[in-house]
């Protein structure tokens, strides 16, 4: 099974605001270029240098919210937005996109607190079915841009 990747976000630093961008360098020291998550900390293993989310997972929050304007993706802070795949929730699994990008997935992205911030029930509404999405590893880097593939695989 294949998607798509439909967005990609990042913030320079902690709270700062989220910037969407049409493509991004990846790299494994350093994670998506300009996010201030993605560098790996000397003697860190870069658990979370990139946050996936998947937009059917985005969209059931949104409905369980009843808001009359459905809320951007980015608000949930994440970096990645992919359609058509379900995200694997077990560690290890990868997701393998069109520009040589290899991620490997570290757990599930629990939603916090600041969620209510942006929306009251926000949090909650990520809970079910790791709807608030993965936390990923670089294994590989290279170019991601809007549209590129992304399939779930082993290498």
């Amino acid at each position: 099974m294949t998607g798509r990747l439909l967005g990609i976000a990042r913030h320079d630093r902690p709270r700062g605001p989220m910037e969407t961008i049409d493509a991004a360098i990846v790299t494994p020291s350093l994670g998506i270029h300009g996010d201030h998550r993605g560098a790996v900390k000397p003697g860190g293993k870069g658990r979370r240098q990139v946050t996936v989310i998947a937009r059917a997972a985005w969209d059931a929050a949104m409905a369980d919210l009843g808001l009359a304007q459905p809320l951007d993706w980015w608000v949930r802070r994440a970096n990645l937005l992919v359609d058509g795949i379900d995200l694997p929730r077990e560690a290890g699994a990868r997701l393998l996109f069109a520009g040589g990008v290899v991620l490997e997935i570290t757990g599930e992205c629990d939603p916090c607190r600041r969620m209510d911030e942006i929306a009251p029930g926000l949090q909650d509404a990520l809970v079910p079915d790791w709807r608030g999405g993965i936390t990923a590893r670089v294994l590989a880097g290279g170019e991601l841009a809007i549209g590129d593939e992304v399939r779930i695989g082993t290498s």
